[in-house]
């Protein structure tokens, strides 16, 4: 498991919620870091950012555009 600094982690134990962040990366063997609770931890979810149909914004491959002259 590779911790990365800046990164955020909670408990997964609702009673416990510890929380802990990351000040410095680092590579742990094994599965995910354990809380003092003893329960494993995550790390927080960050939903992946898209700007509003930037596919258009990419130009055509060059064998689609010399088809299209073709035509």
């Amino acid at each position: 498991m590779i911790m990365k600094s800046g990164e955020h982690w909670h408990c997964t134990n609702a009673a416990c919620r510890c929380a802990a962040f990351v000040e410095k990366t680092g590579n742990v063997e094994g599965p995910n870091p354990r809380c003092v609770c003893g329960s494993a931890m995550k790390k927080n979810y960050t939903a992946p950012v898209f700007g509003y149909l930037d596919f258009l914004q990419s130009r055509e491959p060059a064998l689609s555009l010399k088809n299209a002259e073709k035509e």
